[in-house]
């Protein structure tokens, strides 16, 4: 046999062996099932989940959003000469869009210049310290915050700290609930039940969300310090606790794909989650349990415009802004709580 003919012959046989091994392979891989599976859930669900309303831009050009591909909704408005830059951890993102909106209407000289910031308090003191440069996939950006809105104890420690400035404009508060699918497949009655063998878990990460301090608190009301090492230590390493990447947005998310049944997020979130029409829902924590957080705003150390930033943390407080954070749950609290 000629060496072209042996050669072509091995290599023949040798792609007849490795086809049906790779076939074999690919049915093995959990997930798969042979072949490629096209999602098993609506685009819609993936945020951004307003419709561009959370966009206080006045020009928006081409508009060009993918869910779940090529979206960004941490981020809001026009970084082009902004005369306010807002850093709020993302506990109330889905309240921004009515906020920006009623203080615009208050404020004309500000519409279409607010850029706004919703990622995890922790993330956001990181990109703080980084002079406000973050990276998102291919692009670089720089922003530096007028002002920064988080828990009590994160702007009483920027204050302390000296990354912020002035003093703790405080506002609302909120309580924790346990979020389920629509008609609770799991049968979630109560903390206790998270730590259930087989009940799987979208919990937020306590690296960098402030709200898992809470969650741990109210876990160990509930069960003692052998239910939070359950929920937060053995579940996770077992893999029935996904803990998140960004903040308790993705809980949603895993709900909805079918990835966790259930999760502790703030009881604001899942009013918003029940508003926007998707199949979620929320079991109740008793008051003896649950866990409240004061949020806070104070002007940012060395601010572009920290007159801009003291009237946002000051409208926070406003009849119009209290009336929007009630809709979704959120209770007023004394300036000197």
């Amino acid at each position: 046999m000629r060496p072209n003919i042996r050669r072509a012959a091995v290599l023949a046989a040798a792609v007849a062996l490795a086809l049906p091994l790779a076939a074999q392979a690919q049915q093995a891989a959990p997930g798969w099932n042979g072949k490629v599976q096209p999602p098993q859930y609506k685009g819609e669900m993936f945020p951004p989940w307003q419709h561009g309303a959370n966009n206080p831009a006045r020009h928006k050009g081409l508009e060009f959003t993918v869910p779940e591909v090529n979206d960004l909704p941490d981020f809001h408005g026009d970084l082009d000469h902004p005369k306010l830059v807002i850093f709020v951890a993302g506990n109330y993102y889905f309240a921004m869009a009515p906020l920006v909106k009623a203080f615009e209407q208050e404020h004309p000289q500000f519409s279409g210049r607010v850029f706004y910031e919703t990622l995890p308090p922790g993330i956001l003191l990181k990109q703080m310290q980084h002079g406000g440069t973050i990276t998102v996939g291919n692009m670089t950006w720089t922003v530096k915050p007028d002002v920064f809105a988080a828990g009590l104890k994160k702007i009483e420690t920027g204050l302390h700290d000296g990354v912020l400035t002035g003093q703790a404009i405080r506002y609302v508060s909120n309580d924790l609930t346990i979020m389920v699918p629509a008609g609770n497949p799991a049968h979630i009655t109560g903390l206790a039940d998270l730590g259930k063998p087989g009940v799987t878990l979208s919990m937020p990460n306590p690296a960098w969300e402030g709200v898992a301090r809470q969650i741990e608190a109210s876990l160990k009301k509930a069960g003692g310090d052998a239910l939070e090492q359950t929920v937060y230590g053995s579940k996770v390493k077992d893999g029935q606790t996904i803990l998140t990447h960004i903040h308790h947005r993705q809980t949603p998310l895993y709900l909805m794909q079918g990835l966790a049944q259930a999760g502790v997020t703030w009881k604001s979130e899942a009013i918003f989650q029940q508003k926007a029409g998707h199949p979620i829902s929320h079991v109740d924590i008793p008051a003896d349990q649950n866990t409240t957080a004061i949020y806070a705003a104070a002007v940012v150390k060395g601010a572009a415009h920290p007159q801009a930033g003291l009237m946002w943390a000051q409208f926070l407080r406003s009849p119009t802004a209290l009336h929007i954070f009630e809709q979704y749950g959120f209770k007023p609290v004394p300036a000197s709580s």
